[in-house]
């Protein structure tokens, strides 16, 4: 896998919605998805497409929201596997028991939960965003695929590194195999944090900028992908989209410009 990968996110029109995806892992025969707001369906910001169940929306909004955006990536909506996010740096290995769970009501959804992992084809992963970091992976060799929400308690405690080993550990992959792609989130030009944040960060001090006052420019993006490079993936085979969503909020939600009243950006990833 060449370096293009790292500048390989696109964001396409359909016909009802945008989405966005790596062309590394949609070349590799994965189907992966990052819905941007615009298009859709929703009680607390008119007109956006919110796929998340736990924000207070109109279920039956979400639900619309979620069958167009299946629509277009080519997936089933009912076997959509998502999970509760506690920003915590739990994985969940997705058997056939688990398939959909919280596809059509949040009560069904795995608690507790930050991070997904499976080999079974057509099973559609997704968690829910706005500002924090997606992290999707996928083995072609193996045929395996996962997806982790880290936002910055995750990042700290490591969810990235700790779905890549579930992978590793649990499904007999290479780490030189595997492929990932950071997506959309909050990027070092917008995501202020405090004392409080970079004490719980002593191994990762060099993505804190400082800007005064005790508070500093926190680089999640980089943060992740050393954890990544840290468990043994090359860093041609890890996609950074570059693309923050607070400067972005026309596009992607983002709960930091938006002052927490908006919908969560959904994120999936299939094997084919």
């Amino acid at each position: 896998m060449n370096t293009e990968c790292q500048n390989d996110f696109k964001v396409t029109s359909q016909t009802k919605i945008k989405i966005g995806y790596f062309e590394h892992l949609k070349a590799a025969g994965f189907i992966n998805g990052f819905s941007c707001r615009v298009n859709g369906k929703s009680v607390l910001v008119p007109g956006t497409l919110n796929l998340a169940l736990h924000v207070g929306d109109d279920k039956n909004f979400v639900l619309e929201n979620r069958k167009d955006f299946a629509e277009v990536l080519g997936i089933e909506a009912e076997k959509i596997t998502t999970a509760e996010q506690v920003h915590g740096s739990e994985v969940a290995i997705i058997t056939e028991a688990l398939i959909g769970s919280g596809a059509l009501d949040f009560q069904n959804t795995i608690k507790g939960t930050d991070a997904l992992v499976t080999n079974i084809p057509n099973v559609p992963l997704m968690l829910f965003y706005a500002d924090c970091v997606p992290v999707v992976f996928a083995d072609p060799v193996k045929k395996v695929c996962g997806i982790a929400h880290a936002g910055w308690r995750g990042t700290v405690a490591e969810i990235a590194v700790k779905t890549a080993k579930v992978m590793i550990e649990k499904f007999g992959c290479n780490p030189e195999d595997i492929l990932a792609g950071i997506g959309p989130s909050i990027g070092a030009c917008c995501y202020e944090v405090d004392d409080f944040v970079r004490d719980q960060a002593p191994s990762y001090t060099q993505f804190f900028e400082a800007k005064g006052e005790g508070k500093y420019w926190l680089d999640l993006w980089g943060v992740n992908k050393a954890q990544l490079l840290q468990v043994g993936l090359n860093e041609s085979n890890i996609g950074l989209a570059n693309i923050c969503t607070n400067d972005n909020h026309d596009l992607f939600c983002s709960y930091r410009a938006e002052a927490g009243k908006t919908g969560r950006m959904g994120v999936c990833v299939s094997i084919k």
